[in-house]
């Protein structure tokens, strides 16, 4: 099937508005003999006369009548898509925004993140999901708008990525543990039971590694897959934890954290987006928010 020139469309609109030949060419920038062909196009595309000479005068057939409506509307639409974006009013912004991230994120920043979208954006609205692992795939989809993270090899190589903060590892005990006090050894803290966290039953990661250079092997008592699980562990038995600092504050509050005895590299969080939420201007608004919060060391 042979596409018509859509460009037709605007003329008929205005064909069809000015009912003149000469007054639409007037208005379109083009000669009367210019506007005379592009109206015997039209003819020939939609099979109807369109507008017929009565007297002095045009008047538009039946067809054209019923599609003067139709065709005011298209044009406005395609204008509309094409048209430079405006400036965002957040006030009418009616949207929920989906963030994936992992345990601990949601309790330190999320109450400043949801006060600030109070504020400024009443009607959009923040659903946090878990993360339960690293694939793609659901910023490719659209299933969630945001992710935060640590890139790595696995992170897909088209998305957008933005630097959120740096984060080290800390330990935590309870109160009156016996690491709560006194100078900390990688032997003292390798003696402790531990809570590990891991993905996978593969208990063993950097603070085995960084312990191992030591010759001190820790005893894992038990795995958990997240931070928030070995946090509460920590709070409720004599169990070590070893989490990241920031990304944890809010869930070790009442909590005794040390630094740790044994090198461990810090690592950078960073916001992930698809691509096509790049030029978004609501996106790039909390995008930017996302930034600010986690920017403040206060948080």
């Amino acid at each position: 099937m042979q596409i018509p020139d859509l460009n037709l469309l605007v003329t008929l609109d205005v064909l069809l508005a000015e009912g003149s030949v000469t007054r639409a060419a007037k208005r379109l920038q083009l000669s009367p003999s210019a506007m005379s062909r592009a109206l015997a196009r039209l003819r020939d595309v939609t099979g109807d006369p369109l507008l017929v000479r009565a007297g002095r005068e045009l008047v538009a057939t039946p067809r054209a009548i019923a599609l003067r409506e139709p065709v005011a509307r298209l044009v406005q639409d395609a204008l509309a898509v094409l048209r430079p974006l405006e400036a965002l009013d957040l006030g009418q912004v009616r949207r929920v925004f989906t963030l994936r991230t992992s345990e601990g994120f949601v309790e330190t920043f999320g109450p400043a993140l949801i006060d600030r979208l109070a504020l400024d954006a009443p009607g959009v609205q923040l659903r946090f999901v878990q993360k339960p692992d690293k694939d793609s795939k659901p910023l490719r989809d659209g299933a969630i708008d945001l992710e935060t993270g640590v890139l790595d090899g696995d992170t897909g190589p088209e998305l957008r990525t933005q630097g959120l903060f740096r984060d080290r590892y800390v330990g935590v005990v309870r109160q009156g543990h016996a690491l709560a006090t006194g100078a900390m050894t990688p032997a003292r803290y390798g003696a402790e039971r531990h809570v590990a966290v891991a993905r996978d039953a593969l208990a063993k990661g950097l603070i085995d590694e960084a312990l191992a250079k030591h010759g001190v092997i820790r005893e894992v008592a038990t795995i958990v897959g997240g931070f928030a699980t070995a946090i509460w562990l920590a709070r409720s038995s004599g169990l070590v934890a070893t989490v990241p600092e920031r990304h944890t504050r809010g869930l070790r509050e009442g909590l005794v954290s040390f630094e740790l005895p044994i090198l461990v590299p810090s690592f950078q969080v960073s916001l992930l987006w698809h691509p096509r939420m790049e030029s978004d201007p609501a996106h790039r608004w909390l995008r930017g928010r996302l930034r600010e919060i986690c920017a403040d060391p206060t948080i």
